[in-house]
């Protein structure tokens, strides 16, 4: 990943957004206006406007800062529009770090909208800052979801003609939650091996709540990959959506949380199966490199976070030996492919599979749509751009969509309920985890 130039200790109190882009003035000048950012945003290629593309962001967040542009309701519907996908930065040969800029901008639209009273960014705050924040509240309250998804309920309110699309969408997406693959019967017992890694695994929010099955595949996966998971306490979320929601003070209180609670067994890597997560994780040094206390702990922990496809794909897999026929094609995650630069790992384990037939996906590393709750805030261009993928999807005539991140999968198996499509959309370590069954 590329390195970002973070604020100074003189440019601390003139806010995130002006000390970005002071400190990386060098790299906004090399801009050569190449417009290649364009064609690789989800957004601008929908819409054709300039303001809704990368560069066009960046004229406005400049003119905040010189005071030259208000932060009315022209800078923000473009900021909030902006999906986060950081696929600008993959294509940028002047390396502007992007995502930083965001959310250093909606850093500022969020205080904005506070102080106008909007009821939305009101809503938006309490349940990131006082749900997300609470994890044993935010346990409970998905609990409640998962037995609303289980039960015969939530399919029967889908399955409705009269509800609305913007009823309808949100139960596509808790019904594509559901697991697709039979977990392995196998446990994850102490071994003889002596020489296993010592790792500890993210379980997360939304993993925990409604991917349990898929942090047990994980486990079982890095245990058969001679590694030892080792549990962690006080855990809690990794701060991914505050940051992009511009909830920068309290994205830093729970990456400190984390990094206390995951250094103090000192595991010799951090797994995490969340694309969004791990990318949040792996940026804490920057995130918290103003921090005297933790600036040196962040990177200490950002160097041992991987992916754990990343991780597989470095240390050397296990082939799996059960057959598994399926034919399947891979969605790369933004936060995966563009945030964490992973492009190759996801492919090659696929490969491992035997049986396994994979097919290539046009537009596979662009953003489905997602985006966080983008679907929920925005669904109508969310869709548009679902739309584009799930027509990308059905030309490949694969059974199974593989991907790295909850969002991702919940959002392209809510395309595939609305839109009639045949297929799966699983993790991926999900199949690995079906091939070492025996």
């Amino acid at each position: 990943m590329a390195s970002v130039v973070t604020k100074s200790p003189e440019t601390e109190t003139r806010g995130e957004l002006a000390s970005l882009l002071e400190a990386n003035t060098d790299r906004l000048l090399t801009c050569v206006h190449c417009g290649l950012c364009l064609p690789a945003c989800p957004t601008y290629r929908q819409l054709g406007n300039e303001n809704d593309s990368p560069r066009g962001r960046i004229y406005l967040m400049r003119g905040v800062v010189e005071e030259k542009v208000g932060i009315g309701k022209s800078f923000t519907t473009h900021i909030d529009l902006c999906l986060g996908c950081r696929g600008c930065e993959t294509v940028c040969p002047s390396g502007v770090p992007y995502g930083h800029l965001l959310e250093a901008a909606r850093a500022e639209v969020s205080k904005h909208k506070l102080a106008t009273g909007n009821i939305s960014e009101r809503l938006q705050r309490f349940i990131l800052n006082r749900i997300f924040t609470r994890p044993k509240l935010l346990r409970l309250l998905l609990s409640f979801v998962r037995v609303f998804r289980d039960s015969a309920l939530a399919p029967f309110l889908f399955r409705l003609d009269f509800l609305s699309f913007r009823l309808r969408f949100p139960l596509a997406l808790l019904l594509a939650s559901r697991p697709r693959i039979a977990g392995s019967k196998r446990k994850t017992a102490s071994s003889s091996i002596k020489e296993r890694t010592k790792v500890a695994l993210l379980k997360g929010c939304v993993m925990d709540g409604l991917f349990r099955e898929t942090n047990q595949a994980t486990e079982r996966v890095l245990f058969h990959n001679r590694c030892r998971v080792i549990e962690v306490y006080g855990l809690g979320c990794c701060g991914a959506l505050h940051s992009h929601a511009g909830q920068l003070d309290t994205a830093r209180i729970l990456a400190r949380r984390n990094i206390e609670a995951f250094l103090q067994d000192n595991p010799e890597f951090i797994i995490v199966n969340t694309a969004g997560c791990g990318a949040a994780m792996k940026e804490y040094g920057t995130l918290l490199a103003d921090d005297p206390l933790f600036a040196d702990r962040a990177r200490e922990f950002s160097a041992k976070v991987r992916d754990v496809s990343e991780f597989l794909f470095e240390t050397g897999v296990e082939p799996p030996t059960k057959r598994i026929e399926r034919k399947v094609t891979y969605d790369a995650p933004c936060h995966l492919i563009h945030a964490q630069r992973i492009n190759q790992a996801p492919t090659e384990l696929l490969r491992t599979i035997p049986g396994l037939s994979l097919v290539p996906l046009r537009g596979s590393e662009s953003c489905c749509g997602g985006a966080g709750i983008y679907n929920l805030q925005h669904p109508d261009l969310s869709t548009d751009i679902l739309y584009e993928k799930i027509e990308n999807i059905n030309e490949t005539k694969a059974d199974t969509v593989a991907s790295s991140n909850p969002g991702c999968i919940m959002q392209i198996g809510a395309g595939a309920l609305l839109n009639g499509l045949s297929v799966d959309v699983v993790h991926i370590v999900e199949l690995l985890d079906a091939a070492y069954d025996q």
